[in-house]
């Protein structure tokens, strides 16, 4: 069921939190501050709200909503959302090899960095994402906290598009 902007505006608290709430993983905490800010005037006005309470979280508050992502290829517990995007980019049939691989890749990101590498993997190819992790492997962590930021955006308004009427 999609929602249109003027039934999210009017909605309760927990109304808003079961409907849209889930679109920032594992982080409810934070579209309680988005609901805060309503009335929005449309889709993209509420993920524009959305990007801008996430930019405003402090360095600590970043960390822990980056840290409540799941590492991409793993078979821990994800939200239906993170395993429909992981499967659409093929990380759910993983060969052994490249699942050691993403494995290893995951551990030396989050070893350097202190949160899981995110990237929006909608329409993308598990050989894109191996390969983009490889690469951002060699950025410095402001740049990481940055682009895991700019990702976080890309896949709210992925999620957002789906549950929410522009």
């Amino acid at each position: 069921m999609k929602y249109t902007i003027e039934q999210l505006n009017v909605m309760d608290r927990n109304s808003f939190l079961e409907s849209v709430g889930w679109v920032v993983e594992h982080s409810p905490w934070v579209m309680e501050r988005v609901y805060d800010k309503r009335p929005y005037r449309s889709g993209d006005g509420l993920h524009a709200g959305l990007v801008e309470v996430i930019r405003s979280l402090s360095e600590e508050e970043t960390v822990r909503l980056l840290r409540s992502h799941p590492d991409l290829g793993t078979r821990l517990a994800m939200t239906d959302a993170s395993v429909s995007e992981q499967r659409g980019a093929g990380l759910d049939s993983l060969t052994e090899e490249e699942y050691k691989l993403l494995s290893e890749l995951n551990q030396r990101y989050t070893s350097r960095f202190g949160f899981p590498f995110i990237m929006a993997v909608k329409g993308k190819q598990k050989t894109e994402i191996i390969e983009s992790m490889q690469r951002r492997l060699y950025n410095g962590r402001d740049e990481e906290l940055q682009t895991a930021i700019a990702e976080i955006g890309r896949i709210t308004k992925f999620r957002l598009a789906e549950k929410v009427e522009q």
